[in-house]
Formats: structure tokens, C-alpha cells, sequence
């Protein structure tokens, strides 16, 4: 038994004229050639070391870099700059051939053949190799490139090696999701159904697809239908040497697109050809948040606001000219929202010095101007902001993981729930859903809880990004849910059938019925819950099998575990039944599962079974 940490004690290779080289490499032999070692070089040697330790062979890749390899019995594939991967024979390191390379740096994804966005004079730059590896029994060999794509070759037959499968990603931080908004007149559509944009730090706006079609839209990925490619490196670079496209926002025609990069320039694009329409120097600072104003407030505004403090108003009907500016905000600005419906126009704001700002408009000889209306202060930053389904009131998400919620006529406070399901961290991102049934937040711990808006019940928590969750989004069709995060990474994640079922009825939009032969699986739950079943459903129900060879499990938890409240989506489930819950106080129950054996039962009363407490003539008549 090891308590502590054991060194590996090995022996030492050879370098002879090679011991000033950084190695980045190493693979052991495999097959005739397992008693070899392999290393690479980040100057692009890839070497042979013996059993002896002594250094058989080496050959020069003729790169200007290398960083990966990958060794089986018959080849050696070594990852070099430009896209390169180059073969070998592991043996003698006799050069076998170079696989093709993958797309150019700036391709655009919807020409065949491709073609980039690069100027012409310019010679093409490939994505780097970074990582390998190799499925000997499928013969598949894996590459991950510098600009995070994903690319897996056929190398089964080295003269005709094809590509079997391919995806392009962002290469940065991904800051800002949006989703195409659902149309009254679906022919007057931009894009297609489940469309949805985001931006990151690698100066791209990607058009990408939740439901992509069976058939390949384009030769590099199944779900990227686009890469808008918004200025250079250089250029989009801010004060703090950071570049990319910070937020985006989609007008409610599902038209214009607009996008705030780091350095404060607001850029609309039309979404029909993504082609550039405006371009403004808005701000001196990150564009935090973009807002435009909804169908019912009766105008057709744009909302920014920036790290410097300062909310500006665009109107659309003057080609996004600057109708007003708002400096109210001591701090950065975190959001903005348009509410209210014509002439009674409102925006609320909050930022990072606790303050939360509610105006409402004045029509004037010039248009609308927006005036104070209530100032209130909290004790802790606010983050992030975003209103219900009527439209009248604002969750807030503060510091204190909290999620305050005010009325935005009359700027009270009316509720406080709980926003975060760990007591550590604070509060990030805030959002409702379509139909105000639940809503979702992020937290610095990395995850990312949904709660029920009226009880305050944790539904689902949601795990698997590695860095924070800068944004996230509910579809329209209240089928997925969108997150993304500083690790590059975009998640789309399937919503639970009752989470749907409420959303989707509350809407008044058609549920889908699910098929019988197959059963959905349930989301992980923080209240666990039994529904009423019929006298006919106890008799065919079988015990619970237990775990094989194990001992029986020990309850640990109760059954239910509520503040007192019912989930909304569990009250709603049974409005029509009048049901009542006894639970036995002789013993405490456990979660069921597929192995947990419940050794005291709950008993459920409910208007469709008969009551299990007997009267007191019953028990005269027994004894």
C-alpha cells in the first residue's frame, strides 16, 4: 500500500549532439519495435532511442515546429505546424507520405470549393497541429488543430487516405449566445428553425444550427452553418490588448444583427447575407450589452451599454442614428431592458455600483426621451438582469447569490429567491425562459442551476463546462437550452419533457407527444416525488430488484425534500385531483432508484383509492 508519492526512477536517454533540444513527445513502441522510444522535438526532430538508451536514429521533419506524435506498429505520425502530419516508418523513421492538410485559417464554410477571406496577395495559412491520436482497430487517426477543429482521417490505406468527419469551433472565449426569434410569418425568416449566433475573443461570429438536417450542409461540420469574420486581430485589439466580439443582440423583425466588440465599436449586420450595414464608435470601452425594443413598446430602438459607464440610444427608422445618452451609472453597466407597451416606454439598467434605474420615456419634439423615474441601491454588485413574460417585472442577479425580483412600475421589490444551489461564488448570469415557468443561472463555481420562478425549487444542475458560463439562452421552441462559457466550448442542452410540457402549454403552443415505447429520461431533481397511482397500478407494481452480491441499502434521505412548497410543475400536474400525501412515521424512506430497495413504503390517499387509516368500527369488528 503507497501513502505517499512514488518517483519513477528511469535511466536517462543519450542526446549526444541533440541535449540542448526542447522534447514535447514521447511514445513508446509498439509491436517488433516496443523495445524503441520515439521523441519529438518542438524544432521538428523526431528521434529513435534503442533499448540501449542510445540514439538509433533521428530525421528532420522539415517544419518549423512540431508538437505531437502518435506511434503504431507500422507508422509513426508526427503533428507539425501548418496543418502538417507527416509519416514514418517506425523501423528505420524511413518517410512514407504527408496527409493533406485541413481548411485555411478564414474559410468560408459555405463555398465549395473553399475559399477564404484572406486577401488574394496573401499565401494561405493553415491551423497548426497540436494533438493526435490513433484507433488501431478502426485504423482512425484523430487531429486537433490550433484553431480548435477537430478532424478524423481514414488512414487504413495510405495512398487513398480520406476524412471521415469534421467540426470547426471557436478558438477563444465564447462571450455571448443568441437565439433567431420565432416569426409571425415564418416565410419572412432570415435563417433557418433552431438558429442560433455567438461571438468569441477569435473576431467570429458563427451561425449555428440545434437541429441540423441529416444531410452535410458544408464540408467541414454538420451543425456550423456560417463564420462571419469581423475585422483582424490587430485591429479589434482594445486598450487592454484583448480583441473579439463581446455581446450580440437580434432585432425583433429577426433582420439586423448587432455585435459590440471589446474596443466599444458596434457594428449591424443584415442577416440575410451578413453583410456589414453600420458601423459606430460608440463607445470607449467593452460593449457589455445590447438591447433592441420589443414589438410592444411601439418604437424601434437600440439600447448599448458599456464599460464606461455610459447607455446609448440608436433609432432603427433613422439608420441607427444617437437619439440619446444616458449617464446615470458610477460603474460598469451589466444590463439593460426595454419594457412597457407605446406610449409608455421603459428602460431599466443596472451595473456593478449596486445601483438599478428605472425611466420611462417622454415624447418630445426630436423623439423619445428617457428620464429618471426610480433610483433604488443595493447592497451588493448586480450582474446581470432580465425580465418576466408579462413583461412587469425584473429579476435581478446579485453578488449575493440572490435573485431579487422588482416591479417595474412602481420599482419595489416584490420577492427574493435563492440563485444558487452552493454557498460559495457569486451570482453571474440570469435568465427566464420563454414563458416565465423557470429560469436559469450561472455561477462563478462553473455550473449552472434551473429554478421554478414561483416556488423558488431547484428543477436540474447543470455541470460540465471548465470555465464560467458567460451567457446563455432558452430556444423558442422551449425544446433547448444554449450555454456558453470561457473554455470555447458552446452547450446545447436538452430540456426534461415536463419542463417542455409546461413551458410549451403556458404558451399555448402545441405539446409534442412523446412515443409510448420509448421512455424519457428524467433530469436530476433536488425534490423527489411520487405521483398518485391507482389501486390497479399497487397491485402489478414489483418489488425494486437489489444491488447484486451487495448488502442492503441504508436510508439516507428522505423522500421528500421541500420548503414547504410544491414545485409549480407538479401542482399544475394535478389540479384536476384531489390528492393527499401520508407518509408513515414509523420509519424514514430513501430515494428510489433502480437498485434501492424502500423498506417502509409511502402510502399515497388520493381520490381514486381507498383510505388506509380504518375507522374504529373496523377495528371493533377484527378483534
Amino acid at each position: 500500500r503507497v501513502n505517499s508519492t512514488v518517483p519513477l526512477i528511469g535511466r536517462s536517454g543519450l542526446l549526444d549532439d541533440h541535449k540542448d533540444n526542447i522534447f514535447c513527445g514521447v511514445a513508446c513502441g509498439r509491436g517488433l519495435m516496443a523495445n524503441n522510444t520515439y521523441c519529438i522535438t518542438s524544432s521538428g526532430l523526431l528521434c529513435l532511442f534503442n533499448s540501449s538508451r542510445h540514439l538509433g536514429a533521428w530525421v528532420n521533419l522539415k517544419t518549423s515546429t512540431a508538437s505531437s506524435l502518435e506511434v503504431d506498429e507500422d507508422r509513426i505520425f508526427c503533428g507539425c505546424a501548418d496543418g502538417l502530419v507527416r509519416v514514418f516508418r517506425p523501423s528505420d523513421l524511413e518517410y512514407i507520405t504527408t496527409l493533406q492538410r485541413p481548411h485555411c485559417l478564414g474559410v468560408d464554410v459555405t463555398q465549395n470549393p473553399p475559399h477564404s477571406h484572406l486577401p488574394a496577395s496573401s499565401e494561405p495559412r493553415h491551423p497548426d497541429t497540436l494533438a493526435l491520436t490513433f484507433d488501431p482497430r478502426g485504423q482512425r487517426l484523430t487531429c486537433v488543430y490550433g484553431d480548435h477543429s477537430v478532424y478524423v482521417w481514414d488512414v487504413k490505406d495510405m495512398g487513398s487516405v480520406r476524412k471521415l468527419y469534421s467540426a470547426l469551433y471557436h478558438s477563444g472565449c465564447v462571450w455571448s449566445v443568441e437565439v433567431y426569434p420565432e416569426l409571425p410569418q415564418a416565410s419572412s425568416a432570415c435563417l433557418p428553425p433552431t438558429s442560433f449566433l455567438t461571438c468569441s475573443s477569435d473576431n467570429t461570429i458563427r451561425l449555428w444550427q440545434a437541429d441540423p438536417p441529416a444531410l452535410r450542409q458544408n464540408l467541414y461540420s454538420q451543425d456550423l452553418l456560417r463564420i462571419l469574420y469581423v475585422g483582424e486581430r490587430s485591429e479589434a485589439a482594445g486598450a487592454d490588448g484583448k480583441a473579439g466580439i463581446r455581446v450580440l443582440a437580434i432585432s425583433p423583425d429577426g433582420q439586423h444583427l448587432a455585435a459590440g466588440d471589446r474596443c466599444g465599436n458596434l457594428r449591424i449586420f443584415g442577416l440575410q447575407f451578413l453583410d456589414e450595414l453600420v458601423n459606430i464608435e460608440a463607445h470607449d470601452s467593452d460593449v457589455l450589452c445590447l438591447e433592441f425594443s420589443p414589438p410592444s413598446t411601439g418604437v424601434k430602438l437600440l439600447a448599448s451599454a458599456s464599460r464606461d459607464r455610459l447607455i446609448h440610444i440608436f433609432s432603427l427608422e433613422k439608420n441607427y442614428s444617437l437619439e440619446q445618452t444616458l449617464n446615470d451609472h458610477s460603474a460598469s453597466i451589466t444590463a439593460v431592458k426595454f419594457t412597457g407597451e407605446g406610449p409608455e416606454v421603459r428602460l431599466v439598467s443596472c451595473g456593478a455600483d449596486k445601483s438599478i434605474y428605472f425611466r420611462s420615456a417622454e415624447q418630445v419634439e426630436d423623439g423619445l426621451m428617457f428620464s429618471r423615474r426610480h433610483h433604488l441601491v443595493e447592497k451588493t454588485a448586480l450582474y446581470d438582469m432580465d425580465l418576466d413574460s408579462s413583461r412587469t417585472h425584473v429579476a435581478i442577479a446579485c453578488q449575493d447569490r440572490n435573485i431579487r425580483v422588482y416591479d417595474v412600475e412602481t420599482g419595489k421589490l416584490t420577492k427574493t429567491l435563492k440563485g444558487s444551489s452552493s454557498d460559495e461564488g457569486a451570482l453571474l448570469k440570469v435568465q427566464m425562459d420563454p414563458s416565465g415557468s423557470f429560469f436559469a443561472t450561472s455561477c462563478s463555481d462553473k455550473t449552472i442551476t434551473i429554478f421554478d420562478y414561483e416556488s423558488g425549487e431547484c428543477v436540474a444542475t447543470l455541470s460540465g463546462h471548465s470555465e464560467i458560463v458567460t451567457c446563455m439562452r432558452f430556444s423558442p421552441d422551449c425544446r433547448h437550452f444554449i450555454s456558453v462559457s470561457g473554455d470555447s466550448c458552446v452547450f446545447v442542452w436538452r430540456l426534461d419533457s415536463h419542463m417542455i410540457t409546461t413551458m410549451r402549454r403556458r404558451r399555448g403552443l402545441r405539446v409534442p407527444q412523446a412515443p409510448q415505447t420509448q421512455k424519457q429520461p428524467n433530469i436530476r431533481r433536488e425534490t423527489f416525488i411520487m405521483l398518485p397511482q391507482t389501486e390497479e397500478e399497487e397491485e402489478e407494481e414489483t418489488a425494486e430488484p437489489r444491488t447484486p452480491g451487495g448488502q442492503d441499502p441504508t436510508p439516507v434521505t428522505p423522500l421528500l425534500q421541500t420548503n414547504g412548497k410544491m414545485p409549480m410543475w407538479f401542482r399544475k400536474l394535478n389540479q384536476s385531483k384531489a390528492s393527499t400525501f401520508v407518509q408513515s412515521e414509523a420509519g424514514t424512506c430513501q430515494v428510489r432508484s433502480r437498485w434501492a430497495e424502500q423498506q417502509d413504503t409511502l402510502t399515497i390517499c388520493s381520490s381514486f383509492t381507498p383510505s388506509p387509516i380504518r375507522s374504529p368500527e373496523e377495528e371493533e369488528e377484527e378483534e
